[in-house]
């Protein structure tokens, strides 16, 4: 029987929120979004017809609270809950306590669920289905022990992974014993924390393999086909971050291959509504079963891209009991797509995730472009959750084109406040090897692990700080209310000009101007002379010319912080004070907090001996653990903090003396 869903619950948050409300406006389909304390403000809140409050910002008193979720439901009379990705997606206890209420639950049943959520039991059930999986371990037995034992026996390089995750959280390559009881424990904090759940499988590391997915669509009538593949060997900390289709590394024939088995996984659990079967494809094109995410995956608009059908909307038909609407030979495979994950983090800093507050977004429409963002200008990015703030996908009739279209999509993004993942995406699109199709799942470390630290010209760095100076000197002058035929900057003494100073990273920056009339300019920096003319400023856009050569820049003020983008320039510039305030001065030997987090482990005490690189405490922070180690040879003489203490970023941990 099938039964028309008329209101559905969005039982998450972000950019996969706004993502199904689109479909479910597009199919007249009311919606109601929930969301914690933090997410007040968020864009996917006003963007629903209704928005019910579920808690405080901690996901495990808000979005993770099943009892709160269905009450929600029970009192906006919803007759579905879409759950995204992540969180409660794959939740068999939720689809079961949906089922119960009486709810629709846009995914699989509990049963499948609860097939594929033990990565160690859905091994066993794919491989009875004639699957090829990786060798491993997956024992009941969870001795930390003993799986130092079973790694050892299975042979280094070896991968623990957390048995309910996903997402690269809990998951860690050992390549030698000693490293085995930091890393198992580290592995189960991670999954509990994360998937609440710290069991552990134990599986051979495969070389320089690819990861190569399959998108499945199975219905209640039998129906089960694939949407073909996307390929995401492209990770940071085995974390998806650029992915495509179709993949370069498979043909025909073994695209039919990797179709058909991921058909079979499905067919032996009895798979409804959307999938994804993820394998590890070996240099040697044989590949091996990885696992099964039951629920739609974050980089399923590639394949929108190419076969034409909208995920979100089949699975709401499917939720409804209707059969699919296309075979298995009729699914259209054309073109190329690839999609890339814009994450607040710094690459610089080992891909840390980054908070604060977004100062400006702003991504211009152009051919082939398809952007599902989070955040907009003033939306904050806080420490409870994911730090992607937008999936950015391009499209075209061929890989070349899609690759340049993402390129220049990238260029003209502006997202200014938190420090991104931009220019490093940029960086990988541009390398040789990924524009031959050459990439395994070890390409950054490969290629480009010693360009993570962006270094920017020094000519760029002059065109960002002349843009703030004459930007800041338009903000002033428009505000002038007396003698406002006067110029800019006028003074008793015309020769000294004015100056403001600019911290740029390690740089300091100095620039002087002086207003020659009709908008114009001598400024001067880094010993050059420029002789510059404001075309227009409406803020946050700047247009200035320097001799016959005309550019833009888009200029945003955030206190004492200027962010200026220009073409594929992006900095953000402090202004300095003239009297810098002596007690914000880290002590020699201090260590500070590399972002807000939490303190979950703390390793030494005041009087202890140090040596250099030291792991003196843990933080976690946006589901992820950060150590903190001595900077130098020494003794502990200030503890600053306590396990379990919630700390601000730059805050004060600890103090190693080196004397």
């Amino acid at each position: 029987m099938t039964q028309t869903i008329q209101k559905i619950l969005v039982a998450n948050r972000g950019e996969i929120a706004r993502r199904i409300m689109r479909t479910c406006r597009k199919m007249g389909i009311a919606t109601v979004a929930v969301y914690s304390e933090a997410d007040a403000e968020m864009p996917f809140v006003d963007e629903a017809d209704e928005a019910i409050r579920l808690g405080p910002a901690p996901s495990s008193e808000s979005y993770l609270r099943i009892d709160r979720i269905l009450e929600a439901t029970a009192m906006t009379k919803s007759d579905a809950i879409h759950p995204g990705y992540g969180f409660l997606s794959e939740n068999a206890g939720f689809a079961q306590a949906c089922a119960e209420a009486g709810v629709i639950f846009i995914g699989p049943t509990p049963d499948a669920i609860q097939a594929m959520g033990s990565k160690r039991e859905a091994k066993a059930l794919v491989e009875k289905a004639g699957v090829p999986v990786i060798p491993g371990y997956d024992g009941s037995n969870q001795d930390p022990k003993v799986l130092a034992e079973e790694a050892i026996k299975i042979g280094f390089p070896v991968l623990l992974k957390a048995s309910a995750g996903g997402g690269g959280k809990g998951m860690k390559r050992v390549v030698e014993a000693s490293e085995l009881p930091d890393a198992i424990a580290s592995a189960a904090r991670e999954g509990k924390s994360s998937f609440g759940d710290g069991t552990l499988l134990v599986e051979k590391y495969i070389e320089d393999p690819r990861h190569v997915e399959i998108q499945i669509l199975g219905d209640r009538h039998g129906n089960l086909i694939h949407l073909n593949e996307r390929e995401c060997s492209i990770q940071r900390r085995h974390q998806k971050i650029v992915e495509e289709t179709p993949s370069t590394a498979l043909d025909p024939a073994l695209r039919n291959q990797m179709g058909e088995a991921a058909v079979r996984c499905g067919k032996a659990i009895g798979y409804t509504n959307a999938g994804t079967v993820e394998f590890i494809l070996a240099p040697d094109h044989s590949f091996y079963f990885l696992e099964v995410n039951t629920r739609l995956q974050v980089e399923h608009p590639i394949t929108e891209c190419v076969t034409g059908l909208d995920l979100v909307e089949e699975q709401i038909l499917v939720a409804q009991g209707e059969a699919l609407r296309t075979t298995q030979e009729a699914v259209r495979f054309e073109g190329a797509a690839i999609e890339v994950r814009l994450y607040a983090e710094d690459p610089a800093a080992g891909f840390l995730p980054q908070s604060g507050r977004v100062v400006d977004w702003n991504m211009p429409a152009a051919e082939g472009l398809r952007v599902d963002s989070g955040v907009e200008s003033g939306s904050e990015v806080g420490i409870h959750y994911d730090p992607m703030l937008a999936k950015i996908i391009t499209s075209a009739e061929s890989r070349p084109l899609a690759l340049q279209r993402m390129r220049r999509a990238l260029r003209s993004l502006s997202v200014q406040g938190v420090t991104t993942n931009r220019d490093f995406l940029l960086k990988v699109l541009d390398h040789p090897a990924f524009i031959a199709g050459d990439i395994d799942t070890h390409f950054i470390d490969r290629h480009l692990q010693q360009e993570l630290d962006d270094a920017v010209s020094e000519p760029d760095h002059h065109r960002a700080a002349m843009a703030a100076a004459l930007a800041e000197q338009q903000v002033r002058d428009g505000r002038r209310v007396l003698l406002p035929n006067i110029p800019s900057g006028w003074r008793n003494n015309f020769h000294s000009p004015q100056w403001v100073e600019y911290a740029v990273g390690d740089r300091d920056l100095r620039v002087t101007y002086r207003h020659l009339g009709d908008n114009c300019f001598d400024v001067g920096i880094g010993g050059e002379a420029h002789r510059v003319c404001v075309v227009s400023w409406e803020a946050p856009e700047l247009v200035v010319e320097e001799g016959p050569h005309r550019w833009r820049a888009r200029v945003s003020f955030d206190a004492d912080r200027t962010y200026v983008h220009s073409g594929q320039l992006s900095l953000a510039l402090e202004r300095k004070p003239r009297f810098p305030d002596k007690s914000k001065e880290i002590p020699a030997g201090g260590c500070i907090a590399p972002m807000p987090g939490k303190v979950v482990q703390l390793r030494v005490a005041e009087g202890d001996p140090v040596t250099a690189g030291q792991v003196l405490l843990i933080m976690e922070a946006m589901k992820m653990e950060h150590t903190v180690t001595a900077p130098q040879d020494g003794t502990v003489t200030q503890v600053s903090v306590e396990e379990g203490e919630q700390v601000d970023a730059d805050a004060l941990l600890i103090v190693v003396d080196a004397s």
